[in-house]
């Protein structure tokens, strides 16, 4: 004879594991706004920048906007900048005793 399924507890278990995804969802965009430094911004500017971003048709501008971003996972974003020592001017970094062009 056949196990009776459960259906009850088998839907109880996948809503519990969407509630799950979305609430990891919602920590990894705050953890983004934060890494970006976004949460520098009121969430006015914050918010008008990103409805920009979703209604823009421009394919051109959407690709400058992902290679940036896809830079900024791979290191070379905000904080790789600051690791290196901050020179962002292309030259060489001042030692003991030279002073800044």
């Amino acid at each position: 004879m056949r196990k009776v399924r459960d259906y009850d507890a088998e839907l109880r278990a996948l809503n519990d594991k969407a509630r799950a995804l979305k609430a990891k969802k919602v920590q990894q965009l705050g953890e983004l706004v934060t890494s970006t430094g976004a949460d520098a911004l009121d969430p006015d500017t914050l918010a008008g920048a990103l409805l920009a971003a979703t209604e823009s048709a421009n394919a051109d501008e959407r690709e400058a906007w992902r290679v940036k971003g896809a830079a900024f996972f791979q290191g070379r974003g905000r904080k790789a900048s600051r690791r290196a020592g901050g020179n962002t001017q292309g030259g060489h970094e001042t030692g003991a005793g030279e002073t800044p062009r």
